[in-house]
């Protein structure tokens, strides 16, 4: 069984499986800096990865495969997430003078209150927090839990592409981590902030407060709605959408008739994804709002965002105090960087 949360383990890669294609980061530290070593974006087979599940092990193995060899990073060692909706989190309290091997124990003993699966079938882990405010006697403990198969295909997956799946992560927690790099530089420490991950088939808005994903929430909606209209008005195959999507070319209407009305459905599902989190909680605003994923990278839609929500809006860059290795395109990373923030994240376990 792979451990989620699982304990240091020195360079590991950051792969990140999206419903569209394979990103790859490779990161070193030398003192308090980050470098860049080796990053790559690979297609998926069309289908092989529906709604965070994988549907063609092999599929996305050979992919991985394609992607080591022509980014060639120095590790076979990588962290990999799964979906938040394919986890159980509960931070529960216990002993603080209990060992880890104890709390494990405890936690198996007690697993029906926490868990609504039998534990074969199951991928357990759990990190200890802070102390619980006012008793310095329990410890804060936050659980993870997912179906072993969500573990282990995804394993098999890293196997094919000839990497050990050395860590399972969930992709809140890396989204989190990523974050982190870039809240000094966008002033948002100690603020409220909304991150919108817009994905191919799917945008998740996670809301963070000091530090630590306080709200989190997926629904169906992004940038393959874009490639579909591109496709359906221009006559084009699914690879020329994509690629005219990126690089320009397209029609004098496309501006007009297909891009304003996505930006305006992305400003909508913005609006709806706060709606949602008000009605949640005790929130009634929100300090800054992040676009992360590849659609973020549209020109002029944070700026729109912003005008209709209120709060501040950036476009995700992680990078953004990292130095870069020869070897990278800064300028690819550079528009790439909203779409890299799992892989960030994931990459940055090697220095826990």
């Amino acid at each position: 069984m792979l451990p989620f949360l699982s304990k240091k383990t020195t360079d590991q890669l950051g792969l990140d499986i999206s419903s569209t294609s394979v990103k790859l980061l490779e990161l070193t530290r030398q003192g308090d800096r980050f470098r860049v070593e080796s990053y790559g974006v690979e297609p998926l087979p069309q289908n092989a990865v529906v709604e965070k599940n994988i549907n063609d092990v092999e599929g996305v193995g050979e992919a991985i495969a394609r992607l080591i060899a022509r980014v060639k990073p120095h590790s076979k060692r990588a962290a990999v997430a799964v979906a938040g909706s394919a986890v159980i989190t509960k931070i529960i309290e216990m002993d603080a003078s209990l060992s880890e091997d104890e709390m494990e124990s405890q936690i198996r003993v007690e697993a029906d209150q926490y868990i609504p699966y039998p534990l074969d079938e199951v991928a357990l882990d759990f990190e200890i927090m802070d102390l619980v405010e006012n008793n310095p006697d329990r410890v804060k403990v936050l659980l993870a839990v997912s179906r072993t198969e969500n573990v282990d295909v995804r394993k098999d997956a890293l196997e094919i592409g000839g990497l050990i799946a050395k860590t399972v992560d969930v992709e809140a927690f890396a989204m989190e981590r990523a974050f982190d790099l870039m809240v000094d530089s966008m002033g948002a420490r100690g603020g409220v902030t909304g991150i919108v991950d817009i994905g191919a088939t799917m945008t998740t808005f996670n809301v963070v407060n000091d530090g630590q994903i306080i709200y989190s929430r997926e629904q169906l909606f992004g940038g393959k709605q874009l490639t579909e209209e591109i496709q359906r008005r221009y006559g084009l195959s699914v690879e020329e959408a994509g690629m005219a999507k990126k690089q320009g070319g397209l029609p004098d209407d496309y501006e007009q008739e297909v891009l304003k009305p996505f930006k305006d459905a992305v400003v909508q599902q913005v609006q709806r994804s706060l709606q949602f989190f008000y009605a949640a909680t005790q929130y009634r605003e929100i300090d800054h709002v992040v676009l992360a994923g590849g659609t973020a990278s549209i020109e002029g839609l944070a700026q729109l965002v912003q005008d209709k929500v209120g709060s501040s809006v950036t476009v995700a860059n992680p990078f953004v105090n990292m130095s870069i290795s020869s070897r990278v395109n800064a300028s690819l990373l550079s528009n790439d960087a909203p779409s890299l923030m799992i892989a960030c994240g994931l990459a940055l376990r090697s220095f826990d």
